[in-house]
C-alpha cells in the first residue's frame, strides 16, 4: 500500500523535473536564435483603433542589436493615388485650378528616424536603394499626366509639402535613442487624420555604410465602434445612405417645427 502511494508521487516529480529540462533546453535555443540574429525590433501593439474621439495616438517600437551600428526606422502607410492641382488667377479676377498632376503609388503616410544624421554614416545611393527619405521616393505621375520634366518636380514638392504639413509626412534624425546593452527606441505618432490601412514598419541596422540586417513589422490602423459601422455603411450603401440622411434631415426639421409651433 505504502509502494502505490509513493509510485505516483515519483512520477509526478519525473513529469516536473522534464518539463523543467524542457523549458530550460527551449529558452537557451531562443536566446541563441536571438544572439544568431544582428537585429531585433518589435511594436508595444499592432492595433491602432480609431474611434470617434480618437486624437492621435503614440506607438512604442524598442528594439536590440548584437554590435555597434546605426538605427534606422522607415514607417510607410499604404499607397493611394494623389493628385495635385495648381490654382492661378483667371482673367486676373479669381482663383481657380488650372493645372494638375495625378501621381500614383503615393506613401499615405511616411516616416523616417534615425540614430544620428545619415550623412554621418549612409551613403546616398543606399538610401536611394531602399527609398528612405522623402528624396527617394517613388513618386511617379500617371499615364494621363502631360506635364514637363520641370513641372513633375514642381508638383512632386508640392505634395511632399503639403503631405508634412497635414503631420502625414516626417524625417527626423536621432529620432531613435540609442541606450545601453546595444537596445533602441522609438517613439512613433500618429495624428487624428491618419489614414486607415497596412502599415509597413520597417527597421535597418547599418554598419559599416552598408544595411546588414532589417526587420519589417505589420501595423493595422483601423476604425472600430459604431463610427466604423457608419462608415463601412456609407462607403458599400451609398444609395441607402444617402436616402437615411435625406429621412433624418426631414425628421428632424419637424420635430424641430412642432417644438418651436408649441412654443
Amino acid at each position: 500500500m505504502r509502494a502505490a502511494v509513493r509510485r505516483p508521487l515519483f512520477l509526478a516529480r519525473l513529469a516536473g523535473l522534464i518539463a523543467a529540462v524542457v523549458g530550460a533546453l527551449w529558452l537557451t535555443l531562443m536566446a541563441a536564435r536571438a544572439v544568431e540574429q544582428p537585429l531585433v525590433a518589435d511594436l508595444s501593439k499592432h492595433l491602432v483603433a480609431i474611434t470617434t474621439g480618437f486624437a492621435g495616438t503614440d506607438v512604442l517600437l524598442f528594439g536590440a542589436t548584437d554590435g555597434p551600428g546605426d538605427v534606422v526606422l522607415v514607417v510607410r502607410g499604404p499607397d493611394q493615388p494623389a493628385v495635385v492641382r495648381k490654382k492661378d488667377k483667371v482673367a486676373g479676377l479669381i482663383w481657380a485650378n488650372t493645372e494638375s498632376v495625378t501621381f500614383t503609388g503615393v506613401p499615405s503616410f511616411y516616416k523616417v528616424a534615425s540614430s544620428r544624421a545619415f550623412t554621418d554614416f549612409m551613403a546616398e545611393s543606399l538610401r536611394e536603394r531602399h527609398r528612405i527619405g522623402t528624396d527617394n521616393l517613388d513618386l511617379r505621375p500617371a499615364d494621363g499626366s502631360l506635364a514637363t520634366p520641370a513641372e513633375v518636380a514642381a508638383f512632386r514638392e508640392a505634395l511632399v509639402r503639403l503631405k508634412t504639413e497635414a503631420g502625414l509626412y516626417l524625417e527626423r534624425e536621432e529620432g531613435v535613442r540609442m541606450l545601453a546593452n546595444r537596445l533602441f527606441r522609438s517613439e512613433l505618432y500618429f495624428p487624428s487624420n491618419v489614414p486607415t490601412g497596412t502599415y509597413m514598419v520597417e527597421v535597418y541596422l547599418v554598419r559599416d555604410g552598408e544595411v546588414v540586417s532589417a526587420e519589417v513589422t505589420p501595423l493595422v490602423i483601423s476604425k472600430v465602434g459604431i463610427g466604423a459601422e457608419i462608415f463601412h455603411f456609407a462607403y458599400r450603401q451609398s444609395v441607402l445612405y444617402g436616402l437615411a440622411a435625406i429621412l433624418l434631415a426631414v425628421a428632424a426639421g419637424w420635430i424641430a417645427g412642432l417644438i418651436f409651433r408649441k412654443t
